[in-house]
């Protein structure tokens, strides 16, 4: 089984046709800076401020960063030239970076096959470097403290994960820090977006990692660990203190509550149809021992035709009850020879709830044989449970949401000690999830693709996690907001539905 959740009806093919970006600009606008000087703008941050979309980075997403659009609209209050990284190298426009494992090609809809893939080639984006400082210094992949980090732009650094790729082939130097990169642009007005990877990563490999609060130790920490709130903090308010040193203004934003994205919400808990499961006798046999051994945790599968059952999960929390399963396994002649394996494979198993989050990255796992396991019990979300990386269980929801809030108290409250204006994008994007109106008047929401009926109100693109160009230019449109009320300043917003989406290419190949 196999199940399919991307759907597209031949109106889809209207997708194919891009539009250009456009400004909803009037032309007798009385424009003014107000109390901002926009002539210098830097941008910091990771993903989410250099423009990051469909799983990569490649050279027409690059171009619709919410920096590079909030540049356009700062032109028109006598901002400066803005310069972003170069990806003039991306030349088919593919992405990923060549002869880095794990950073592939920018993702699409197939529309022969109606679902995301990555586009097929190979990349041409090298670490070749360009030793300079850029005006968008959003690196994929930072945490907070990473902008501090002195090396980690140095090309020695990447096999012992010291260093970052994308931050290689710009830093100034093999000994330069993002954040000095950033204040040697003398910027007289910028956009610090940091912090969202600090739990984002966590939450991404399902709560694989280890939650440090309490532990403001950074050099003890994995990849997808949690930052202590404590070193967050401290390491912000350095940020935000030489960001500020010669006077410059600007905006600081919350980080968005990461669970509430597609990445998240895609999946249903309950994705086993009836229909599949009914003809499965072995699961039928298998989930009927479970529901008498188990206390309740596992129930016997449903059979109903339109019944979704849940799928199989393993919680870390629960207490083990290998020992009793394998004990009444060996009671049962047909069990009796896998007795211990079922004891180990189903100790901490229960089907999912509403209260779970099965990951986007997982659902082309369900259903299917899982190499670890023994036929007939190796059916994933089925007679093999899903494992910790494929889903979010309560408890690892709770972490995420207090380091989260714990952010942005402190975020808030040392944009008030400077005096700094805040886009609180935890609360913009929130309101995604019932709808939010733009300044156009259009209604988004926080969906992933699901076919053209719906493609206009999407503003993520297929990696479930990043805005797609539209979406850019929504959160473009939201600092505008921020801006003119804060620093009184009167900046034209964009259009965004000028602005494409996803893309849907013919064939891929």
């Amino acid at each position: 089984m196999k199940n399919k959740f991307i759907y597209l009806s031949i109106l889809a093919v209207a997708g194919l046709v891009s539009c250009e970006p456009e400004f909803e600009n009037e032309v007798d606008a009385n424009y003014t800076a107000g109390e901002a000087d926009f002539s210098t703008y830097v941008a910091v941050g990771n993903s989410l401020t250099a423009g990051y979309m469909d799983g990569t980075m490649y050279k027409s997403g690059q171009a619709n960063s919410f920096p590079n659009l909030l540049a356009q609209q700062f032109a028109t209050v006598g901002g400066g030239a803005f310069t972003q990284p170069s990806f003039e190298e991306d030349v088919n426009n593919l992405g990923g970076i060549l002869g880095v494992p794990g950073f592939g090609t920018r993702r699409v809809i197939n529309f022969a096959s109606s679902a995301p893939e990555n586009l097929v080639g190979t990349p041409t984006i090298t670490l070749t470097a360009q030793a300079t400082a850029y005006n968008n210094m959003g690196v994929p992949g930072a945490k907070s403290f990473h902008l501090l980090a002195p090396g980690y732009g140095n090309p020695a650094g990447l096999a012992l994960g010291q260093a970052n790729p994308y931050y290689v082939r710009h830093a100034t130097s093999t000994t330069s820090t993002v954040l000095g990169d950033a204040v040697s642009k003398n910027p007289t007005f910028f956009t610090n977006w940091i912090g969202a990877n600090d739990v984002l990563s966590y939450a991404t490999t399902g709560g694989i990692g280890v939650d440090r609060t309490g532990n403001p130790d950074a050099t003890q920490y994995g990849s997808n660990d949690i930052t202590d709130p404590t070193l967050f903090a401290g390491v912000y308010s350095t940020i935000v203190n030489q960001l500020t040193a010669n006077g410059a203004k600007g905006v600081v934003a919350t980080i968005p509550s990461v669970t509430s994205i597609p990445f998240f919400t895609t999946v249903p808990y309950n994705a086993l149809p009836a229909e599949a499961t009914s003809s499965n006798v072995n699961a039928l046999q298998l989930y009927g021992f479970l529901a008498q051994v188990t206390g309740g945790r596992i129930l016997p599968l449903s059979t109903a035709a339109g019944t979704k059952n849940p799928i199989l999960i393993t919680d870390e929390t629960l207490t083990d009850l290998s020992a009793q399963i394998a004990g009444a396994a060996a009671t049962v002649p047909s069990l009796a020879p896998y007795a211990t394996a079922l004891g180990q494979l189903y100790g901490r198993a229960r089907q999912a709830t509403s209260n779970d989050l099965i990951l986007l990255t997982s659902s082309g796992k369900i259903g299917q044989p899982n190499p670890a396991g023994t036929a007939p019990f190796n059916v994933n979300g089925v007679t093999f449970p899903f494992q910790d990386g494929d889903v979010l269980i309560p408890s690892e929801q709770t972490a995420i949401s207090n380091a989260t809030n714990a952010y942005n108290a402190a975020i808030k409250s040392i944009a008030a000690s400077k005096g700094l204006a805040v886009a609180d994008m935890n609360a913009i994007l929130n309101q995604l999830v019932s709808g939010l109106r733009s300044v156009d008047g259009s209604i988004y929401t926080a969906n992933y693709f699901s076919g053209a009926a719906t493609e206009n109100k999407v503003l993520f693109s297929l990696d479930g996690v990043h805005p797609n160009a539209r979406g850019y230019a929504v959160i473009a449109n939201e600092i505008i907001k921020v801006i003119n009320s804060h620093y009184k300043s009167n900046m034209p917003f964009l259009n965004p539905s000028y602005f494409p989406g996803i893309q849907i290419v013919a064939k891929n190949e």
